[in-house]
This record gives structure tokens, sequence and C-alpha cells, in this order.
């Protein structure tokens, strides 16, 4: 990565379960968060594509990029069929953010154990700020 791009540079993470009553509240706060790294500098968003808040902050992204057409939405995919096995409703979002983010990055053709940490390891690696979604103690997938 080129000097100086690391500072310029923002992940996200976050659960994926977003309480429905709770999404925007949550979407208001991260357009604010936002502008004011965007006004620091940050030029370059990266997303890990998940279900959930990944996706909330792509789309944020993709807003502000009308106010702020220098900024970038970089999805940096486990692999390319991260979406297998998701609900249609699911897949349709994923695929429209895919479509209109500047680069897209898969770190791998199939899924494979591990990947997933593989892109979270890529995101932290390539950023200067992480901005998290965290309502919990536990993250990953839940256990029933």
């Amino acid at each position: 990565m080129k000097t100086g791009m690391r500072e310029k540079t923002c992940c996200f993470t976050g659960h994926r379960d977003i309480p429905q009553g709770e999404r925007r509240a949550i979407q208001r706060r991260l357009y604010g968060v936002l502008r004011e790294l965007i006004e620091r500098g940050v030029r370059y968003f990266g997303s890990g594509g998940a279900v959930g808040f990944d996706l909330l902050a792509a789309d944020t992204v993709l807003e502000l990029r009308g106010m702020y057409p220098h900024i970038r939405l970089i999805m940096v995919l486990p692999c390319e069929n991260q979406d297998r096995g998701w609900g249609r409703e699911d897949m349709k979002h994923y695929r429209e953010v895919v479509a209109h983010a500047d680069k897209v990055v898969y770190l791998q053709k199939e899924y494979s154990s591990g990947c997933m940490h593989r892109r979270n390891r890529h995101l932290v690696d390539n950023s200067g700020i992480c901005v998290a979604y965290c309502s919990r103690r536990t993250g990953g997938r839940l256990t029933q």
C-alpha cells in the first residue's frame, strides 16, 4: 500500500444482526461519523460485504459519495461465492452494493475455512481507522 494511504482508509466491522427498530438510528450515527472522517481526509472505505453492519456501512458510503464524489467504496470479499446460501433479499442487496463499488477485491475463488478471518485481517492491515458497531459481548455467528 502506498505511503499515507492507510491513514486515508477506513474499514468496518460489526454485528450481522441489526434490530430493525435500531437500523435507522445506527445509520444516522454512522452517517455523521463518516462525514467527520471525510472532512478529516479519509477517502477510502473498505467493507467486507457481510450481511448486517458491513452492508449498512457500504450503503452509507454509497449515499455519501453523492455529496463527496472523491470518496471510494472498496469491497474486500473473502471469496467469489460469499453470498451462497443467503436469502433472496440479502443476496440481491449484496450484489447491488458490489455492482456500485469503486473496486472489488476477492481474496480467493471459493469459500474455505479461515477465509473470513483473512478478509478481516486484510481490511484491518490496510486501514488506519476501523468503525465498529458492537452492541453485545459476543461476535461472529450466534449459537443457540
